[in-house]
C-alpha cells in the first residue's frame, strides 16, 4: 500500500497539451480532474502555462551499482531520472557482478526503493555472465521480489540463434520479454563508428548496418516461430526501421526503441575524435535519423529509451580507439524529444505521453506506471515547461557521468516538477525530497 503523502492541487496545466485543467492528488491517487477545483487542506501548485504528462519510463537505463560506482549509483542515477520527469527505469543486466541471479536483481531492486526517487525495475541478462554460452536463471529472476519481466544481454548480442530461441520460449511462460542488443559480432570485429563515407575518410573502421538488420531479421523470425515477445534496443539504422515494420504488418510481437541521440546527432560528428560521440550502435548518418523519427512518429519505433550510459571522465577523456562506449541521456531526453518531434511536427504532447511513458510501461509491464491522467489512478505526474531553453552542462547534472553529447547545445523544454507515487520529487526544477518511508520499505 502506497504511503500516506499528503495533498496537492495542481492548478491549471494543460493536460497532455490540450486544454488547462485542475489536478487534485490524495493519498498517491489522482482524487479528481476537472476546473475550479479545490481543497482547504491541499498544497496548490501553479502549473498555468505547465503541460501535465504521465511520469516518464525509461526501458533501457545503466544504474553501474553493483560493483561501478565509480561510474554511477542507483542513488545518483534515480535522482537524475527524477529531475528528467521520469517515474521508473529499467537498470540494464551488465553491472559487475552480472544481474544474472535472483540475489543481484533483488539488491538492484532493494537499492531503488531505499532511494526513493523513482521506481527500479532490475533487467535480467539473458546468458550467465553475458557470456552468451548457457541460460542464466530467468525463473528464478521473474519469480524474485523484483518480479524481473525484461531480459537482455545489453552491450552484448544473443548471437548464437539456439540459445536466443530457448530464450525466448522460456520468458513467454511468464509474459517476459528479451530485449536484444542487435549487432552481429563477426560483422563490427573492431568497429570504431558507422561504416560509410565519413569512416572511410577519417580511416576508422566501419561498423555496417547490416550487422544491426541481420540480427534483427532473424530474432523477429524467432519470435513468430516461438510466439513469444522480442523488443529491439536502440535501432539505429533505416533498414531495421523496415524489417520492424514488414514484421509488425506480419503481426508479430516485436517492439523497438529508439534512444535520443540517434534522433538527433549523425556520424558526421565524429570528425571532431572527441570520444564524447563514440557509442553503441554508433551515431549513422541523416538519412538513418529522419527514418527513425519517422519510424517512432508511425509506431513502427514504440518508445523512446536514453540508453543512459554514464563514464568516469578518464574512460571518455582520452584516444578515440581507448575510449568506452556511451552517452548520458536522462536529463536530456524529454528536450531532445521535443526538439526533434515535437517541434517539428512530428509527434503531439499526446503522442509524447504514449512514446516516453504508456508503451514503455507496457512492454516492462509495469501496471502503476504510465498510465492516464485521471481520477483513481496513480499519481506519477510530471508538470513540463515547454516554452522554455537551456543549455546543458554536464557539470550541473545530477548524474555521475560527464558524458552528454549535447555538452553546449541549447534545448527546449524543462521539467518543473515530477510527482513519484503522489510525492513531488522535483520541484521548482531541483529535487526536493525522494518518496516518504522509502528506506523501510526498502528494508522490508
Amino acid at each position: 500500500m502506497a504511503a500516506n503523502t499528503g495533498t496537492y492541487l495542481i492548478r491549471g496545466a494543460s493536460l497532455l497539451g490540450g486544454e488547462p485543467a485542475d489536478v487534485l492528488i490524495r493519498d498517491g491517487v489522482i482524487a479528481e480532474t476537472g476546473t475550479g477545483l479545490s481543497d482547504d487542506g491541499a498544497t496548490v501548485i501553479d502549473a498555468a502555462g505547465l503541460v501535465a504528462l504521465p511520469g516518464m519510463v525509461d526501458v533501457h537505463t545503466h544504474l553501474r551499482e553493483p560493483g561501478r560506482e565509480d561510474a554511477e549509483t542507483v542513488e545518483t542515477g534515480t535522482r537524475a531520472a527524477a529531475l528528467g520527469g521520469y517515474t521508473a527505469v529499467h537498470a540494464m543486466a551488465n553491472s559487475t557482478p552480472v544481474a544474472d541471479t535472483a540475489g543481484v536483481v533483488e539488491q538492484v531492486y532493494s537499492l531503488g526503493q531505499a532511494a526513493g526517487w523513482v521506481d527500479v525495475r532490475p533487467v535480467g541478462a539473458v546468458t550467465v555472465g553475458l557470456a552468451g554460452e548457457q541460460l542464466a536463471e530467468l525463473g528464478a529472476m521473474a519469480d524474485s521480489r523484483a518480479r524481473v519481466r525484461m531480459f537482455s544481454d545489453d552491450g552484448i548480442c544473443v548471437h548464437d540463434p539456439v540459445l536466443m530461441r530457448r530464450a525466448l520460449e522460456y520468458v513467454k511462460a511468464f509474459d517476459g520479454v528479451v530485449a536484444q542488443h542487435a549487432q552481429e559480432p563477426r560483422l563490427t570485429a573492431g568497429a570504431q563508428m558507422n561504416e560509410g563515407e565519413v569512416s572511410a575518410v577519417l580511416g576508422l573502421t566501419g561498423w555496417p548496418a547490416v550487422a544491426e538488420e541481420s540480427i534483427i531479421a532473424r530474432d523477429v523470425l524467432l519470435a513468430q516461430h516461438v510466439g513469444s515477445r522480442l523488443h529491439v534496443c536502440h535501432v539505429s539504422t533505416a533498414g531495421s526501421v523496415e524489417i520492424i515494420r514488414w514484421a509488425k504488418q506480419r503481426g508479430i510481437n516485436v517492439t523497438a526503441e529508439v534512444t535520443p541521440h540517434h534522433l538527433l546527432l549523425t556520424d558526421d560528428l565524429v570528425r571532431s575524435y572527441d570520444p564524447v560521440y563514440k557509442v553503441n550502435p554508433p551515431l549513422r548518418t541523416d538519412a538513418d535519423v529522419q527514418a527513425l523519427r519517422a519510424g517512432l512518429a508511425d509506431g513502427t519505433i514504440d518508445v523512446v529509451g536514453t540508453d543512459h550510459a554514464p563514464h568516469p571522465s578518464e574512460h571518455k577523456e582520452c584516444e578515440w580507439a581507448q575510449a568506452a562506449m556511451g552517452m548520458t541521456g536522462l536529463e536530456t531526453a524529454l528536450s531532445v524529444v521535443q526538439h526533434t518531434m515535437i517541434e517539428t511536427g512530428l509527434i503531439s504532447w499526446a503522442d509524447f505521453a504514449r512514446v516516453t511513458s504508456a508503451a514503455a510501461a507496457k512492454i516492462g509491464r509495469l501496471e502503476d506506471q504510465g498510465r492516464p491522467l485521471e481520477a483513481g489512478e496513480p499519481a506519477n505526474i510530471i508538470l513540463v515547461d515547454r516554452a522554455a531553453r537551456w543549455t546543458v552542462e554536464p557539470a550541473k547534472m545530477a548524474t555521475m557521468g560527464r558524458n552528454s553529447p549535447f555538452k553546449g547545445m541549447e534545448l527546449p523544454g524543462k521539467v518543473v516538477a515530477t510527482f513519484f507515487k503522489g510525492h513531488p520529487t522535483v520541484l521548482d526544477g531541483k529535487l526536493n525530497t525522494p518518496y516518504p518511508h522509502a528506506a523501510s520499505v526498502g528494508a522490508a
